[in-house]
């Protein structure tokens, strides 16, 4: 083994843990680019959509959620802001997907269910699948919020993360995301890939040889558009 041989067992690979859908068996109101990304979350397992606003990311989570409750045969769940909830749940009835609100008191099957994140700790089921949107509630490294979904969810099998407003430039953010989805632990990534700007405490800038290593990274749990 050479030196690059050496330099590349290092490299830090996020492994696929989810399965393959049929584009048939995705609702047809859906556009083309929107299967495409349905299909490689599905396919990755733990994933990140972070698209812009009028791209249709409620539909995409309703059909991810739909697919793997179907697949593992155990409830799904989406967590969303209190104000949204409402609006997921008529976007569900739009394309043929029952969304169903969570309620510590219901028996549940193999269905998506919704609720808000102010009910995070009142949560106890064991779903096969979490669905954050507007997961840039991820986006403080120490606030409440983050570390209870990355310890509540640890052991969820399939996470999805949709956002239209991540900062490309904002490292924390996109390693909360990172470890929620167990690509990479948020200090690894900063230590990995960035160097501490000393002029500013919570200033980080990429190292010069990691930028092509680093985006590479990323889009290997995560699409923008």
């Amino acid at each position: 083994m050479n030196y690059t041989e050496f330099l590349q067992t290092k490299q830090k690979k996020v492994i696929d843990s989810g399965f393959d859908v049929n584009e048939s068996d995705l609702n047809p109101m859906l556009f083309d680019f929107q299967k495409f990304t349905i299909k490689r979350a599905l396919k990755k397992g733990k994933y990140a959509i972070f698209a812009d606003t009028g791209q249709g990311k409620t539909p995409m989570q309703l059909s991810i959620a739909h697919q793997v409750a179907i697949h593992t045969k155990k409830p799904a769940l989406i967590l969303a802001p209190l104000a949204v909830t409402g609006q997921t749940i008529e976007e569900g009835d739009k394309f043929g997907i029952k969304v169903k609100r969570y309620s510590s008191l219901s028996a549940y099957n193999n269905e998506v269910y919704i609720s808000n994140y102010e009910q995070l700790e009142n949560i106890e089921v064991d779903f096969s699948c979490i669905c954050l949107d507007e997961s840039s509630i991820l986006k403080n490294s120490t606030g409440k919020y983050r570390n209870l979904l990355i310890h509540k969810f640890k052991s969820t099998p399939y996470k999805f993360c949709f956002s239209a407003t991540p900062s490309p430039n904002d490292p924390m953010e996109l390693g909360n995301h990172s470890e929620f989805l167990d690509a990479m632990n948020y200090n690894e990534m900063l230590a990995m890939f960035f160097v501490h700007d000393a002029s500013e405490t919570q200033k980080w800038r990429l190292k010069g040889h990691a930028i092509d290593r680093f985006y590479e990274f990323v889009s290997s749990w995560a699409i923008m558009y």
